[in-house]
């Protein structure tokens, strides 16, 4: 049987009526097609999936209409991460913590799909032995992460007492401390409200892995929104929001903000139903969100307090070029009288 040890995943299936009488591991199969029937099957073995509540590690069990299958798996065991010569843009560094401005494309950690060429692997190069330690490890402490296609800034520790220091900021979430995240986001549409907050929890969406959805059993996720700016002509508008996180959920501003109705320009995730509207764009602008291809969302403010000093440390990136593009190509078309006092 195969080793699951690590980070848990969860799926949450409800049986319809073409799956009722199937087998337990071909009906997960084709709802999970991330996984093996092999792999499903050592899965319901191994004791990982529940029915209406009540474990069931029998393969072949006749399905019933109406039930509920949950399966919680862990994910692959990451190899061990190596150093590798990756060019990093560093706003900050002393001998206990790095702060970078991480570019579009780069993954955080080492995962399945990405097992080098990581923020992870560039910082193991790139502080080498200033590096004293998390868990007895020589790694960076990574202590938040940005999607691969974020961009902004992030702040990793160089050793276990500012990993802990940092790592409790993080899960208090600036509630009672100095923590402060602000992000940049351009969202589809004009938003009913100059300023608001969504609270809604989040949690895997059952029908897509690779998915947050809006949940009632969902983790606690809470964003509070401000609109900066409005853009737009006949047929298309544009919001320049900035956002803040009291809680650091997976893709928590992108589900969040297609709750409302307001999925972020170029998610290909999260904004399918709204590829349309590029082509209601003026020539400039659509080419900039083609170019785009990934949600327009920078992570241009981060605060702290520093570990060791206890100073308040605050750090801002520029929106990278191909943001900066859009923002170019929308500013002609600012809506001037509905702009929003920051």
């Amino acid at each position: 049987m195969q080793d699951f040890s690590g980070e848990e995943q969860e799926w949450l299936v409800t049986v319809d009526a073409t799956d009722a009488g199937s087998r337990l591991d071909a009906a997960l199969a084709r709802a999970v097609p991330v996984f093996s029937r092999n792999r499903i099957k050592d899965l319901i073995l191994a004791g990982s999936v529940s029915i209406n509540g009540r474990p069931v590690a029998e393969p072949k069990y006749k399905l019933r209409e109406g039930e509920e299958i949950l399966l919680v798996a862990p994910e692959p065991v990451e190899a061990e991460p190596v150093p590798q010569d990756i060019p990093l843009d560093i706003l900050y560094e002393d001998d206990d913590l790095i702060v970078i401005n991480k570019p579009v494309g780069m993954v955080v950690h080492p995962a399945a799909g990405n097992p080098d060429g990581t923020l992870v692997n560039a910082l193991l190069y790139h502080c080498g032995d200033s590096l004293k330690g998390i868990g007895g490890v020589k790694r960076p402490g990574i202590v938040h992460r940005l999607d691969k296609d974020t961009s902004g800034v992030m702040v990793a520790a160089k050793t276990e007492t500012a990993h802990n220091h940092l790592a409790a900021q993080f899960a208090d979430h600036g509630r009672t401390g100095p923590l402060h995240r602000a992000y940049i986001a351009y969202a589809w549409g004009r938003t009913q409200q100059a300023a608001g907050t969504v609270e809604a929890p989040l949690g895997r969406d059952p029908g897509n892995r690779l998915k947050q959805a809006v949940r009632r059993d969902g983790r606690e996720a809470i964003t509070h929104y401000a609109v900066e700016a409005r853009y737009g002509d006949e047929g298309w508008d544009i919001t320049r929001i900035r956002c803040e996180l009291e809680t650091g959920r997976t893709h928590q501003i992108r589900v969040h903000m297609a709750h409302i109705g307001h999925p972020l320009v170029a998610d290909q995730l999260y904004a399918p139903g709204f590829a349309t509207k590029v082509n209601r764009l003026p020539e400039a602008a659509k080419a900039a969100v083609v170019a785009l291809g990934r949600q327009a969302l920078h992570a241009a403010e981060l605060g702290f307090e520093h570990p060791t000093t206890g100073e308040e440390m605050a750090f801002e990136a520029p929106l990278p070029p191909d943001l900066e593009a859009l923002q170019d190509a929308i500013e002609p078309f600012d809506r001037v009288v509905a702009r929003i006092p920051t």
